[in-house]
C-alpha cells in the first residue's frame, strides 16, 4: 500500500548545526518497542488465558487465577513479558539508531495487520450471509447434508469451523497482497445496502442477514480505517494554533499527543476490553455471541473484536507517530509535510 509507504528518505541534507547527536534516538527507539512487546505479551497471554485455560499472572499478586493449574504456569506467563521486553531491548542495541526506518517498519506491519482484518470481514461476511440464506430458503441440507446443515445453525461450530479458518486464510492473503482496500469496503457497504432497498421495495424480499452485513461491514470500515486516517493525517485537528506552528514544535506536539492521549486510550480499550473472561471484548468472542435474529449473521462476537483489532491498529500507529514525531524535533531528514500531507 503506498500510502502506508509515505515515509521515505530524500529530504535535503540538514545543516550541520542541526545535526542530532550521534545515538540520542535510542531511549524513544527503546520507548517505542517495549510498548509494543509489552502490547504483544498482554494479547498473547490473554489468549492463553481465557483460550487455553491457563491461570494468567493474577495468582502471582494474591488473586484468583483462571483454571486450577498450578502457579507454575502463571510465572511462565509473566516470564513472557520479560522474555518479549528484552527482546525488544536487544533489537534496538543491535539496529541502527533510525526513526524514521523503525516508523516505518512499524506502519507496514501496521499495514499487513489491517490488510488482513479487511480481507476478514469481506469473506466471512459473503460467506456468512451465503450460508444464512441457504439456511432461509431450505436449501443448505440438500447442498451439504443435514448434519452439517444443523451444525451450522450453532454459533459455536460456525465461529470454529468455518469464520476462523476464513480468517487464517485473509491472513496468507494480505500477505501476498499490498491492497488495503478500505475504499472498495465503502462500495460494498452502499451495495449492499442497495439490495437492502431494491430486494424490500421491488421483490418484498427482507432478511435479517442483509442488514447484519451491513453494520458488520460498516464497523469494519469506520474502525480498521482508524489507523490508516492517523497517518494519513485525515483525523480532524482544530489546528487554529497547530497550523502556524514550526516543525519542531509539531513534533512536541504530536510526540505528547500520541502518548499522553493515543497510546493511553488504546491501553484503556485493552485492559477494560480483556481485562476478565466476562469483560466487554472477552466475553463475546469466547461465547461466539450472536444477534437474537435466527438467520441472522452469526459475527456478533467478531464485532466485539473489532475494538480490540481497533485499539492495537491504533496503538502499534501511535508508536509509529510518535517515532516519526521525535525525528522531526531531532530535525532528520524525511519528514512527512503536515500541512500539505506529503514528504518532504
Amino acid at each position: 500500500m503506498t500510502a502506508l509507504d509515505a515515509v521515505q528518505d530524500g529530504s535535503p541534507a540538514m545543516k550541520s548545526g542541526d545535526a542530532p547527536a550521534p545515538g540520542g534516538s535510542r531511549k524513544f527507539r527503546l520507548f517505542g518497542w517495549i510498548v509494543l512487546a509489552v502490547m504483544a505479551a498482554y494479547l498473547i497471554n490473554n489468549y492463553l488465558t481465557y483460550w487455553q485455560d491457563l491461570p494468567g499472572i493474577d495468582p502471582i499478586f494474591g488473586k484468583p487465577g483462571n483454571g486450577s493449574l498450578p502457579i507454575l504456569w502463571s510465572w511462565l506467563q509473566l516470564a513472557l513479558y520479560g522474555a518479549l521486553v528484552l527482546s525488544a531491548i536487544a533489537y534496538v542495541l543491535r539496529s541502527a539508531d533510525d526513526l524514521r526506518a523503525d516508523s516505518k517498519r512499524i506502519s507496514d506491519f501496521n499495514a499487513f495487520l489491517i490488510r488482513a482484518a479487511f480481507f476478514a470481514v469481506l469473506i466471512v461476511g459473503l460467506v456468512d450471509s451465503a450460508i444464512s440464506f441457504l439456511r432461509i430458503e431450505g436449501f443448505l441440507p440438500d447442498i451439504v447434508g443435514e448434519q452439517l446443515a444443523e451444525d451450522l445453525g450453532k454459533s459455536r461450530f460456525r465461529g470454529a469451523y468455518v469464520h476462523m479458518p476464513l480468517i487464517g486464510l485473509s491472513v496468507v492473503i494480505a500477505a501476498f497482497t499490498r491492497t488495503l482496500g478500505f475504499t472498495w469496503l465503502a462500495l460494498l457497504v452502499v451495495g449492499a445496502e442497495l439490495l437492502i432497498v431494491i430486494g424490500r421495495f421491488v421483490f418484498s424480499y427482507e432478511q435479517a442477514f442483509l442488514a447484519d452485513l451491513v453494520r458488520f461491514w460498516y464497523a469494519a470500515l469506520f474502525l480498521f480505517a482508524s489507523a490508516y486516517t492517523l497517518l494519513e493525517e485525515g483525523h480532524v485537528r482544530v489546528d487554529v494554533f497547530y497550523a502556524g506552528m514550526s516543525s519542531k514544535t509539531k513534533g512536541y506536539v504530536n510526540a505528547v499527543g500520541s502518548v499522553v492521549l493515543g497510546m493511553s486510550l488504546c491501553t484503556v480499550i485493552l485492559v477494560i476490553g480483556m481485562g476478565g473472561k466476562q469483560n466487554i471484548i472477552n466475553s463475546p468472542i469466547l461465547t461466539y455471541e450472536v444477534t437474537q435474529a435466527g438467520f441472522g449473521l452469526y459475527v456478533k462476537y467478531l464485532m466485539a473484536g473489532f475494538l480490540g483489532v481497533f485499539a492495537v491498529s491504533m496503538l502499534i500507529q501511535f508508536v509509529s507517530y510518535f517515532l516519526d514525531a521525535v525525528a522531526d524535533i531531532r530535525g532528520e531528514p524525511g519528514g512527512r509535510d503536515h500541512d500539505s500531507h506529503t514528504v518532504q
